[in-house]
């Protein structure tokens, strides 16, 4: 530093005392008034003002890069995916998507290892406040020199992407490969084994959200009520059939008689 370096006969030298400062930062804020005018001249209009357009879109891009990216989707669990340990196995996982914007929000999955993992379902929309429960299956390796399930570290990881859409609409994974620029990564979750045989409270919530992902499968697959008008049953529909046949003869027979 100057006041430790520039001692001589005990004297030190201050900051605001070196030579030719004063001049150097006269200078410098010459320079650079002038560089600030010629700028301002060659972006200003013959009337002397800005252009407005320049000016709202530089602040415009600039609040867009200070600002964080809003999310379309709240998860459950938020940033993982919990499965349990099983080795040689094929187990599951469950996660609550829910749709926490105002607009319809499509959403896919994507994965490191589409191999060894598969999602159910892969993609849908959701309309604004709806929520699914996607299900996800892994198979599970046996581990190598003998590791222990809660040694072993996953490199297998999963993405949520998230588009927004105009409305209701037939999910088709093209929608996002059409309005690639309009597409969000939502979330990267991490891979959870836990251990089967020690009861925590993660287990027993992966166990409630799977119980509630079957339950709503078995609805959709459920077909639809027919409102339509129900029929009793055949046998009171053709015995009514052959009473009123019966009866149109036996009137054909006494008109046939009394003609004679």
């Amino acid at each position: 530093m100057a006041i430790a370096e520039e001692k001589e006969e005990g004297k030190v030298w201050g900051l605001f005392k070196l030579p030719f400062r004063n001049a150097q930062s006269t200078t410098t804020s010459h320079n650079y008034r002038t560089q600030q005018r010629q700028q301002h001249q060659s972006t200003c209009l013959d009337d002397g003002s800005v252009p407005r357009s320049n000016s709202s879109s530089s602040v415009s891009s600039v609040a867009r890069s200070l600002l964080p990216a809003r999310r379309r989707l709240k998860l459950d669990p938020s940033n993982k995916l919990i499965f349990p340990y099983e080795p040689g196995k094929q187990v599951r996982s469950a996660i609550k998507i829910k749709n926490s914007s105002k607009s319809h929000v499509a959403f896919k999955f994507q994965t490191t290892a589409p191999k060894s993992c598969f999602m159910r379902p892969p993609g849908a929309i959701l309309a604004p406040g709806e929520s699914i429960i996607a299900t996800v299956f892994k198979f599970v390796e046996h581990p190598e020199n003998n590791e222990k399930p809660m040694d072993q570290k996953s490199r297998v990881k999963f993405k949520i992407m998230s588009l927004k859409v105009k409305g209701p609409m037939d999910y088709v994974p093209e929608l996002f490969d059409e309005q690639k620029d309009q597409v969000a990564a939502e979330q990267i979750l991490r891979v959870i084994f836990l251990d089967v045989e020690r009861p925590s409270p993660a287990l027993e919530k992966l166990k409630r959200q799977l119980a509630e992902a079957d339950a709503a499968l078995e609805a959709r697959k459920k077909p639809a009520e027919d409102t339509g008008p129900k029929i009793i049953g055949e046998g009171l529909v053709i015995d009514e059939w052959k009473e009123r046949r019966e009866r149109y003869l036996a009137r054909q027979q006494v008109e046939g008689v009394d003609s004679v």
